[in-house]
């Protein structure tokens, strides 16, 4: 059986006025004698999430701090008052997260991300249609069969009337030909 310790000066409803928070050394022993049961019962309650359960057990003992008479009649007294606190504390913060919306990561994004800017890809696809236009037909017929109106190799050569290798040749040759065009403007990294 254990002996209960009565804390001096702690004031109780009939203790002297005045007194309105625990000092350094009695909110110390208080937190010697319980964090432990109470972080234990907040990891459970918190999905094992150890940082969570901290903040809970530091919010409990700021409020035993503010509430001197909830450990009047002894520190060993005060447990079951610490659980209950500890407890609607963490039902609070439970529900406080499941009214906020999910947070899906830690990145703040840029004002500029949001709305894709139109102007660059108009920009950009002017820009390709002029470099097409420098090349041979057949090229550029093979490279607007598959990556712009993006055909199979088998659906362009069948669109352009010529067999499956002939469209192999002539994208690769394209490719290496409208290289050069998009280097004189500037437009390869």
């Amino acid at each position: 059986m254990t002996t209960t310790t009565p804390i001096p000066n702690a004031r109780s409803d009939s203790g002297p006025p005045g007194r309105e928070t625990l000092d350094e050394q009695e909110l110390a022993e208080l937190y010697r004698r319980h964090a432990g049961t109470i972080l234990r019962m907040l990891t459970r309650g918190t999905g094992t999430d150890r940082g969570h359960a901290e903040d809970i057990l530091q919010e409990t003992l700021i409020r035993a701090w503010q509430h001197p008479e909830s450990v009047a009649r002894g520190l060993d007294q005060a447990l079951p008052w610490l659980l209950t606190v500890a407890r609607r504390i963490s039902i609070d913060h439970y529900r406080m997260r499941a009214a906020r919306p999910q947070e899906l990561c830690d990145e703040v994004p840029l004002a500029g991300a949001l709305i894709p800017d139109m102007a660059d890809r108009v920009l950009a696809d002017r820009d390709v249609e002029v470099a097409l236009a420098e090349l041979h037909p057949r090229h550029r017929d093979v490279l607007v069969e598959m990556h712009v109106r993006d055909r199979s190799v088998a659906q362009a050569a069948e669109t352009l009337g010529v067999p499956v290798g002939t469209i192999k040749s002539r994208s690769y040759h394209a490719v290496r030909a409208l290289r050069p065009v998009f280097e004189a403007r500037g437009m390869v990294a």
